[in-house]
């Protein structure tokens, strides 16, 4: 595979942008090797600029729901476009969208639109303490919620500590209010609020974790977590923006019977175009300005060419069978990889929900028990150096999984089983050359 254009552009990219990648996931930098650079995508394929097509189960990290370049997004943000790429004053497709969210999610009453799931998860935290007059909020080591500072956070072994900056340029001040625990460790949580819940204005978890490769919650976790913060006085926040419109129609809300006082999104509600929601009950809510005191802005939340691009997109899952064919592939795709590991004696856990799953290679010589349920098993059971083999043989074939074992894989509405079924095989001659 030709990939010399690629290794051109990206040493260029290396002298004006910080390590050629304005993301750093896009590096390649767990598994080495040069970036390929996209001309163009279509469908459930993308091509290089060195012309190798690309069966992409990244799908942009997760928002392209209907595929790449679906016609009916594509039109819908081209008509946006030429009426105006963004005016700072209300439009109707914002309020249709927002509508389309409240119909969707349960939990959901009302819903402010921002730019990024970064923006959301740090204004629900915002929202969180000024509707509790608290100031502490817990979160779970290995789940990702943006790149704001209060989020940057190592946790400790065993149970839940303060958390310290895992960033330079975060100070521990920063920090200071933020506590950190196991994920799938209802325990530590327990024993936070026993010392510290009178100070404690929320909890917030990825649902189904997807930024320490995919781990599924363990049964009563989240329904743990939701009691506790009831009898506590405590907001659970939900950061649906990997599993919005991705775990169910939904999300994980919806599949699992939940009941979050706030909800993060983005991805698919945007089509592919920067966006992030975060909403929540009436009273909850209300707390935001300009209706209540709790101060959050944007001058492009509401992007139009953003709003139509999700609505465009929504409307495509909700199509007849939409959703339940991409979420049918996903399944297929999850239980091919595993038969294919059986075949080759290799270790793995796959898992899947709704339309994203993921995959992890259990190191050679881990206990015969071994399980990633959580961050530490992740960093200890996981062979990233198989992975990295794996990614590679399988991106000579032509079918793209994340860079990175511990990042999520999704379906689409513009793959197929003929798709699915390539993958697997071309993933099981991989796997077969991968026992040694």
């Amino acid at each position: 595979m030709d990939t010399s254009r690629s290794e051109e552009l990206f040493a260029a990219a290396c002298r004006v942008i910080p390590g050629g990648v304005n993301s750093p996931a896009r590096a390649f930098g767990s598994v080495s090797g040069t970036p390929r650079f996209v001309k163009r995508a279509e469908g459930a394929y993308f091509w290089d600029v060195d012309g190798n097509r690309y069966l992409d189960f990244v799908l942009s990290w997760g928002p392209l729901a209907a595929g790449h370049a679906h016609p009916a997004v594509v039109q819908a943000v081209g008509e946006a476009a030429a009426r105006g790429t963004s005016y700072g004053a209300p439009t109707a497709a914002e309020t249709e969208l927002a509508q389309m969210i409240v119909d969707a999610l349960p939990a959901v009453e009302m819903v402010r639109l921002v730019n990024s799931g970064t923006e959301a998860t740090m204004s629900a935290v915002r929202l969180a303490r000024a509707f509790t007059g608290r100031a502490k909020i817990v979160k779970f080591a290995g789940c990702y919620h943006g790149h704001a500072d209060g989020f940057l956070v190592q946790a400790g072994s065993g149970v839940a500590t303060l958390g310290l900056p895992d960033s330079p340029g975060v100070t521990a001040g920063t920090t200071a209010d933020t506590l950190a625990a196991p994920f799938n460790d209802l325990a530590a949580v327990e024993e936070l609020f026993a010392e510290q819940g009178a100070d404690i204005a929320a909890v917030i978890v990825e649902p189904v974790a997807g930024n320490m490769g995919v781990v599924l919650p363990v049964v009563g976790f989240l329904d743990g977590l939701q009691e506790l913060c009831r009898d506590n006085g405590a907001l659970l926040i939900l950061d649906e923006v990997i599993t919005g419109f991705r775990a169910s129609p939904g999300g994980v809300q919806g599949r699992w019977d939940l009941q979050p006082d706030i909800t993060c999104l983005g991805k698919v509600i945007g089509g592919g175009l920067p966006v992030g929601a975060y909403g929540g009950r009436h009273d909850v809510m209300e707390t935001v300005a300009p209706v209540g005191a709790m101060y959050q802005a944007g001058t492009l939340s509401g992007n139009p060419l953003a709003t139509n691009a999700g609505l465009a997109t929504l409307k495509v899952l909700g199509e007849a069978g939409g959703f339940d064919r991409a979420e049918a592939l996903a399944g297929r795709l999850a239980a091919g990889l595993g038969a294919a590991a059986i075949a080759a004696r290799i270790r793995v856990q796959t898992a899947h929900v709704g339309t994203m799953l993921g995959m992890f290679f259990i190191k050679d010589g881990a206990p015969d028990d071994a399980a990633i349920s959580n961050y530490v098993t992740a960093t200890e059971f996981a062979d990233t150096e198989r992975y990295g083999r794996y990614f590679h043989a399988l991106l000579e074939r032509g079918v793209y999984f994340a860079p990175s074992q511990f990042e999520a894989a999704f379906t689409s509405t513009a793959h197929t089983e003929e798709d699915i079924d390539m993958a697997v095989v071309a993933a099981g001659e991989v796997m077969a050359g991968l026992r040694d």
